[in-house]
């Protein structure tokens, strides 16, 4: 289940195998309309759509390689839900994916991609295999750059309530046509891949986190068709991760995040992209253990920069939009998920309602 942004009348579907040694062997790929919300998986009868590959309806992803799908010709509103339907015809390790996907997918028997109604034999709340989606249509992307608060953490699961899902909203009502291509994952930092200590428990989960944003940075953002904008979230996992899931060898200091910022601005003008620079997030009191008077420095000196330098072309200050008044080291309480560090709902629209529309109207 895939919640889109922008509207067109023909789509194609990008899967992934690159994170895989061996090739992935794809049986039949079907798109169509989903027909309710939330964890509903039925296709809207009449809309159901064979993808091919070449002109061919099953195809071999190299190990390492993503694979574009033909065109698909299919009429799809904005802020629709598409049922893509994967079918592997042999028992296949999942070995890329996006692991947090605050999305119910489904997982059936046999080849049901053409069904409108399937019986699903377990759930997940991960995307496998699949990396995109984009919709002929509009004045380009916005592509959101970040980590687990723009992946969505904590927001609640099927509502798409992420707040890149909001802006995009907010852009529909204001009729802006420019679709936003969410590439947060959750746990992913700027400068350093995962890199969790030997014997940690984070073993179990820190490849999760992808690799650097820096490092991951032509294949999700400079590759997204259509890019026009670009909008960055990230330091909060470089200042918390070292001495948490990470060695304290990667502590950062804030002018090594300035560098790495300044390197994602170099990157994307050099595309033409119009680039946003996001403050970070308060998290005094985080149940994670990111807190520290010193990253708190840092925190303050990385949006100090953000906010003052005019390195990037705009600014989106999330910090001011979400901070406690009494104390502006945390999140307000109306926005808290909790853990002190990720907003909620509120939370989300509120920096979804910080975003500044103007610059995005420009060509």
């Amino acid at each position: 289940m895939v919640h889109t942004s922008l509207g067109g009348d023909r789509l194609r579907i990008r899967l992934t195998n690159e994170f895989a040694t061996t090739p992935l062997h794809v049986g039949e790929v079907h798109v169509a309309i989903r027909s309710g919300t939330g964890a509903d998986t039925d296709a809207r009868p009449g809309t159901d759509r064979r993808v091919t590959f070449g002109g061919q309806r099953s195809a071999t992803v190299p190990a390492g390689a993503p694979l574009v799908s033909d065109p698909v010709s299919l009429s799809v509103r904005a802020g629709a839900d598409l049922v893509i339907s994967i079918w592997l015809p042999d028992r296949t390790p999942v070995t890329t994916l996006a692991a947090f996907a605050f999305q119910e997918n489904a997982i059936a028997a046999g080849n049901v991609t053409g069904a409108t109604r399937i019986t699903a034999s377990s759930t997940i709340t991960q995307y496998l295999f699949l990396s995109g989606v984009s919709v002929h249509g509009g004045a380009g992307a916005v592509v959101t750059l970040g980590d687990s608060i723009t992946n969505g953490a904590n927001s609640e699961t099927n509502a798409n309530h992420r707040w890149p899902d909001l802006l995009a909203a907010r852009f529909r009502k204001a009729r802006i046509d420019r679709g936003v291509a969410n590439v947060g994952v959750s746990g992913n930092r700027l400068l350093h891949d995962p890199n969790p200590p030997a014997g940690d428990p984070a073993e179990t989960f820190a490849a999760y986190f992808a690799q650097s944003a820096l490092r991951r940075f032509d294949r999700d953002v400079l590759a997204q068709p259509g890019a026009t904008h670009l909008v960055v979230l990230l330091g909060v996992n470089d200042l918390g991760h070292p001495g948490t899931v990470a060695p304290p060898s990667e502590v950062v200091g804030a002018d090594d995040l300035i560098s790495g910022h300044r390197q994602l601005i170099a990157r994307a003008r050099q595309a033409g992209l119009r680039t946003y620079g996001a403050t970070i997030l308060p998290f005094k009191g985080d149940t994670l253990g990111f807190y520290t008077p010193e990253n708190e420095r840092k925190r303050s000196a990385l949006n100090r920069w953000i906010r003052t330098s005019g390195e990037y072309d705009e600014v989106i200050d999330f910090d001011a939009a979400v901070r406690d008044a009494a104390d502006p080291q945390r999140l307000a309480a109306a926005y808290d998920s909790g853990d002190h560090l990720h907003p909620n709902d509120a939370g989300m629209a509120a920096m979804a309602a910080a975003v500044r529309l103007d610059g995005f109207q420009q060509p």
